[in-house]
């Protein structure tokens, strides 16, 4: 497995996003945790999760929770990043909440279910228009200053925001997290302005969403087939070669899901290619 960084340390180049094996369709107990390890296995020490991802208000914390319970035993081979300031609603609504001390809570509540002393990654999860975003991301500085979290992050940030969350933590953004997928480009300015500055960049649904798999179609899955692979390892090995900052995260609810991402680290791309699928 190839490795990315993300602030000052190292990770898998390919995560494992774990909003799947949470909201709805999501797959049973035994079956998520068997994704998990499928992912260790498969060499991945990076996993993305968030407090919101659950069915609804009624089992919030649900995707930290079965992390957690995944990693049991084998914790110090993974860092886990996590995000804060979704809610969740009845009937499973999502709603927002970027006031600094709903984000304090937040992060108490993560601890608790990830069962660890400190957050490797914490991620204000999206700008509430209730809220400036400065004081969100001042809530993120005071817990990177005492602590409670090793590095700190943003998601679905356009760059005028990831510019001011940056100079607000003192140029100690390590990590921004925007949706990216062939047929989502429109976060390549982030991308860019990430690559500039030396911070991650996770790309989210980076197959286009749940229940979307038939957006890899055309050129990447040409290029699959030529190489034998799936589209899916296309896609990933396009948004690696794009530059050392990418870390995309694609979701997984089967073992084999996660097993053929990882692969993607070991496909190489040639520029002809690269060229065909960007356009």
């Amino acid at each position: 497995m190839q490795k990315r960084r993300i602030g000052d340390t190292e990770v898998s180049a390919i995560g494992l996003g774990g909003m799947p094996i949470s909201v709805q369709g999501r797959p049973d107990r035994a079956q998520a945790i068997e994704t998990i390890h499928a992912a260790l296995d498969a060499g991945v020490t990076f996993i993305d999760t968030a407090d919101a991802y659950s069915l609804d208000d009624s089992d919030f914390g649900h995707n930290e929770e079965l992390i957690a319970e995944g990693l049991r035993g084998r914790s110090e081979e993974v860092f886990v990043a996590t995000k804060g300031g979704h809610t969740r609603v009845a009937g499973g609504g999502w709603e927002l909440d970027g006031r600094p001390e709903y984000l304090r809570k937040a992060v108490d509540g993560s601890l608790r279910r990830l069962g660890v002393d400190q957050i490797f990654l914490y991620q204000f999860h999206r700008p509430d228009p209730k809220t400036p975003i400065a004081e969100s991301v001042g809530a993120l500085k005071e817990l990177l200053d005492n602590g409670k979290i090793r590095y700190a992050g943003v998601s679905n940030f356009n760059p005028d925001e990831i510019v001011q969350a940056n100079d607000i933590l003192g140029g100690r953004l390590a990590a921004v997290q925007n949706q990216f997928s062939p047929l989502f480009r429109s976060s390549e300015p982030e991308l860019e302005l990430c690559a500039k500055l030396g911070i991650a960049f996770l790309p989210w649904s980076p197959f286009g969403g749940i229940g979307k798999a038939g957006a890899l179609s055309g050129p990447f899955k040409e290029v699959g087939d030529a190489h034998g692979v799936s589209a899916h390892q296309v896609c990933l090995a396009w948004m690696l070669a794009k530059s050392e900052v990418v870390v995309p995260i694609p979701g997984a609810s089967r073992p084999a899901s996660i097993q053929d991402s990882a692969s993607a680290t070991h496909l190489e791309l040639t520029a002809e290619e690269l060229a065909r699928l960007d356009g």
